[in-house]
């Protein structure tokens, strides 16, 4: 569900990686690399296990080279797999399901519409043979995010064929890289923690068997809406009969 939101993260730090300016030797090899072999996802948990993830990194081959363990420095992220609900003061989730046609629908379909809007704790690790580089590194992505047009990036969701842009919120950018402490000579690690704050989409429409209009298969990636009302016919007699009604009225 929350797949979109790391998507889009992801072309946030491309923008991020080709904002860089080299400031260390190291970093002018780093940038020459791509981004490709430069900064890579480690697994649904935070780097509590900093050093097991480095270890996973190394043992990539990122130069199709087996004997050339992967290159640093290196920018690794994370994810966590908690979740919690995005607090009211900030925005307020869709909870009530309530009935839309989604913009750019040619069929111009009823669905229904509820929205999870959470926060995702993110964790950033930036690793490096030397101090310099290490602290440049987080340095100028603590600086990328203060930006304000970079407080917030896009990401995209799909229904029923149909592609929806949204957008998803930094929060403070006024965070601190802290030290990573580990037994590893020769690495400095810094962890960058930052909150994401996304909304989500949750689309709904008729099941097989249930009433709809016909416009598609449910069921399917292209599932049929919910039953509108066209037209509605009024019975002469009982209309006839409330304006007698209504005349004899005092």
């Amino acid at each position: 569900m929350f797949e979109p939101v790391k998507v889009g993260f992801g072309q946030y730090l491309t923008d991020f990686y080709a904002s860089l300016v080299a400031t260390t030797q190291p970093m002018t090899e780093y940038l020459e690399r791509g981004i490709a072999k430069s900064i890579a996802w480690a697994p649904s948990r935070m780097v509590d296990a900093a050093e097991e993830m480095l270890a996973s990194w190394q043992r990539n081959d990122t130069d199709s080279a087996p004997t050339q363990p992967a290159k640093l420095p290196v920018i690794l992220v994370a994810m966590d797999q908690s979740y919690t609900p995005t607090g009211r003061e900030f925005a307020k989730q869709i909870a009530d399901a309530m009935k839309v046609i989604m913009p750019g629908d040619t069929k111009q379909r009823l669905f229904g519409l509820r929205t999870v809007f959470g926060d995702i704790r993110t964790q950033l690790v930036f690793a490096a043979a030397d101090e310099p580089t290490a602290r440049s590194l987080a340095a100028q992505f603590l600086n990328f995010i203060d930006a304000v047009p970079n407080r917030r990036f896009g990401y995209s969701t799909t229904f029923a064929g149909i592609s929806e842009d949204w957008v998803a919120t930094i929060e403070s950018p006024d965070i601190p890289a802290v030290a990573i402490r580990t037994g590893m000579k020769n690495v400095v690690m810094l962890a960058v923690d930052i909150t994401i704050k996304a909304q989500i989409p949750l689309y709904d429409a008729p099941k097989a068997g249930e009433p709809n209009d016909g416009k598609g298969v449910p069921g399917t990636d292209d599932p049929a809406g919910y039953p509108v009302v066209i037209e509605v016919d009024f019975d002469d007699k009982a209309l006839d009969l409330q304006q007698a009604v209504t005349a004899d009225s005092p």
